[in-house]
């Protein structure tokens, strides 16, 4: 265990703060391809490797420019890793839409990103042949906070599923307040911490 702190900043690119803490250094500002990143979102580091997986959101829009994702479809979105060794970033799937959180499974044979636009999940294999298809793994529509029927109970307002190993079925789910969003959970100790681009402090449940 190296004890770094990694960083995806949505402007300054993969960042790493070092176990004796200080300013972040920046990795890396684009792919080894020579694209740059314009919307660094979401990481997850292989702890067995220290290669760290990361989401750069769209290939043409920035941050500030992230309802433009959503409202125009853009499909430009990539799912990237940084060789903790040899320095380099390399494009593992390109044309994704808007990928956002990424997750390395616990026998690190595959990571799960999160596609915001589409409300859905799907896990990438890390080992076997390049270019296999992602699997879906769940989808979550968003539906109107309404009620016509007054006896009815409240629709909840969903912000997080926890899925089954296989992938198949939510085995817990994460509600807040209606207009709370969530961009990040991560669990330690039994503990999820929470993150919100929305927000300018982090969660604990």
């Amino acid at each position: 265990m190296t004890a770094n702190l990694y960083i995806a900043d949505a402007y300054m690119g993969l960042m790493k703060v070092g176990p004796d803490g200080g300013e972040a250094q920046v990795l890396a500002t684009q792919a080894d391809d020579g694209a740059p990143f314009h919307f660094v979102n979401g990481l997850d580091v292989d702890q067995g490797t220290g290669d760290v997986y990361f989401t750069d959101s769209s290939a043409t829009y920035p941050r500030r420019f992230n309802a433009e994702i959503m409202m125009n479809a853009d499909a430009t979105g990539r799912l990237l890793k940084y060789d903790a060794r040899t320095k380099q970033v390399a494009v593992l799937k390109a044309d994704l839409p808007y990928p956002n959180g990424v997750a390395v499974s616990s026998d690190r044979t595959h990571v799960v990103v999160a596609h915001t636009v589409p409300c859905q999940a799907f896990r990438y294999c890390l080992k076997g042949p390049h270019g296999r298809p992602g699997r879906l793994l769940g989808s979550a529509q968003p539906g109107e906070d309404a009620r016509l029927d007054a006896t009815a109970p409240p629709v909840k307002h969903l912000v997080g599923v926890r899925l089954g190993v296989d992938g198949e079925a939510a085995v817990e789910e994460l509600t807040a307040a209606k207009g709370v969003t969530l961009s990040d959970v991560a669990e330690k100790d039994g503990q999820l911490w929470l993150g919100s681009v929305e927000l300018d402090y982090v969660g604990l449940v």
